[in-house]
């Protein structure tokens, strides 16, 4: 059967395998069956009996499909599945689950929100900034979406809501900033584009650090300058005993980062320390590289450490000293781990499973120590982490199934022929692509998406001249171009996850939301988030050197 006909059926069947409830991987692998057999041997469905009922005969088809099971199109498509099922990088998306399993059953994002909040209630608009600032960091932990929305809507929304903050800014700040998870390192949108396009994941770290923390920031300038312009939005709290004024703010605020950096020294020295004591007993231990610093620079971290000590005893006194790291241990933990998890990634000391791992521990590390540690906890972690796991598992085969499918069909060069054939111009094929993205993102969900559309769409972006792509900058390699249209794909999955009619933020939301919340209120409070996020997917559009400032 022609490609263009399999196409057409392969849409319809699509949309109404989704719309009567089929999960998205069940659905892809029963079209990946369909379109093999269309387009290799439809003699299947047509004359199903065609090799008779003897069915260890069929070997012995005229068929591309039965002629020899096991070669052909099905040897091709069972490499393919096998290939991306064994990837070392796959191990890392339950290893981030986990981890942000574990945070959400634990005290440690709530401690994090308390401490943020002394130090910001006395702000207009101050408790929506901390949630926000909150998003961020957890999406720096994990790079899970769903976990950080039902854990903000969990210990945010009930705040504002008490505090008398408008219904809808306090909903679009928990599930905008809830979905940053998409845009900033470690997602694991991010890891399965650079799995799917064989892109390097660190390079899409590195690259879309610029653009998460620029949408990020977009959101806390909207919630500052709205709740300026209108203070209705945001009352400022009653004043309670021992709230902070300005002056204790700087105060602890400056001991506080005076004790962190003199305990970064300390570590720093003792690293040194170590492997300088094992150098003893096995010379190979150590080098230059693996040292890190050399002499002066040891010393100069002691100097470090020491002034840093003197200032907080001598200087502060230990009373003030104390009362910091009271007031500021809240978010000792959550640094702590985003330290562990990107601090190796950028640094180059491991890869991203590694990187993972390390984060699961240390997260797992500081729950036994605060003494919330449990069996049940691990328990029920480890059940959240399998089903996540299993889901995307099976989204993963079933589109990986019928994505290559397609490609062996001959889908990709039917679609980029047709594209090509409207003969518009380099800007106008992206806008084409950035809709369908938009209008794909409001029905499925982003794993179905990557899998299915990126094998089809990434050829003909690097097919496109490299010169014409962006308006402001230019591009210098397809590596690049692989990168950019990597953050390109994570600003529109940022936007599906608020889209309606199935936007994924509303529903983790309404599961934990007051009843008089409804779905309706809670997309109309997304609108002005969507646009920013709009914005920000016309800069990187437009502006694609953006994307390249950290590479």
């Amino acid at each position: 059967m022609d490609i263009s006909y399999i196409s057409g059926i392969l849409l319809i069947g699509m949309l109404v395998l989704l719309a009567i409830g089929m999960p998205l991987g069940f659905a892809s692998g029963f079209l990946a069956v369909v379109v093999m057999v269309l387009r290799f041997e439809p003699t299947l469905i047509t004359d199903p009996f065609v090799y008779g009922l003897a069915f260890d005969a069929w070997t012995m088809g005229s068929g591309t499909l039965t002629r020899s099971f096991g070669s052909g199109p099905m040897n091709i498509l069972a490499q393919r599945l096998y290939g991306i099922t064994t990837n070392y990088v796959l191990i890392s998306v339950p290893l981030f689950i986990f981890m942000a399993t574990l945070l959400e059953r634990s005290g440690i994002a709530r401690d994090m929100y308390a401490s943020l909040s002394q130090w910001m209630n006395r702000t207009r608009g101050g408790i929506a900034v901390v949630t926000a600032l909150m998003a961020i960091v957890m999406a720096a932990m994990s790079g899970i979406i769903g976990g950080e929305v039902v854990l903000l809507g969990l210990i945010a929304l009930p705040q504002m809501l008490r505090l008398g903050y408008d219904q809808n800014l306090a909903i679009g700040t928990i599930c905008a900033s809830g979905s940053l998870g998409t845009m900033i390192p470690p997602s694991i949108v991010l890891i399965f584009y650079g799995l799917i396009t064989e892109t390097s994941i660190h390079a899409l770290f590195k690259a879309a650090f610029l653009p998460g923390f620029m949408l990020a920031t977009c959101y806390i300038i909207y919630i500052l300058v709205r709740t300026r312009m209108n203070p209705e939005l945001a009352p400022l709290p009653e004043p309670q005993e021992g709230d902070m004024n300005s002056s204790e703010k700087a105060l602890y605020g400056s001991t506080l980062i005076v004790l962190l950096i003199g305990v970064a020294a300390a570590i720093i020295v003792a690293r040194w320390g170590y492997l300088q004591g094992g150098a003893m007993i096995n010379p190979k231990m150590i080098d230059d590289e693996t040292a890190g610093v050399g002499m002066n620079t040891l010393w100069t971290f002691v100097g470090v450490m020491a002034l840093c000590g003197i200032h907080l005893l001598w200087y502060v006194g230990w009373d003030t000293t104390k009362e910091a790291w009271a007031r500021g241990k809240g978010m000792v933990a959550p640094m702590m781990v985003v330290f562990v998890v990107l601090g190796s990634i950028y640094g180059g000391i491991t890869g991203i499973t590694e990187a993972a791992a390390m984060g699961s521990l240390a997260v797992l590390f500081l729950i036994v120590i605060r003494g919330e540690f449990s069996f049940n906890l691990l328990r029920e972690a480890s059940m959240r982490t399998f089903k996540s796991t299993g889901t995307i598992i099976w989204v993963t085969f079933g589109a990986t199934a019928l994505a290559g499918a397609y490609t062996i069909a001959g889908g990709p060069t039917y679609v980029a022929n047709l594209i090509v054939g409207y003969d518009l111009p380099t800007m106008g094929v992206l806008l084409v692509m950035m809709v369908i993205f938009l209008f794909l993102g409001a029905f499925m969900d982003w794993t179905g998406i990557v899998l299915l559309v990126m094998p089809v769409f990434l050829p003909i972006v690097l097919q496109l001249p490299i010169e014409e792509i962006g308006l402001v900058g230019q591009l210098d390699s397809s590596t690049m171009v692989r990168v950019w249209f990597g953050i390109l794909f994570c600003v529109n999955m940022q936007v599906s996850f608020l889209s309606p009619p199935f936007g994924p933020a509303a529903f983790y939301l309404k599961s934990v939301a007051p009843p008089h919340i409804t779905l309706p209120d809670i997309f109309r409070g997304f609108l002005p988030f969507i646009a920013m996020q709009l914005f920000i997917l016309m800069l990187i559009l437009f502006a694609p050197e953006i994307t390249t400032v950290f590479l």
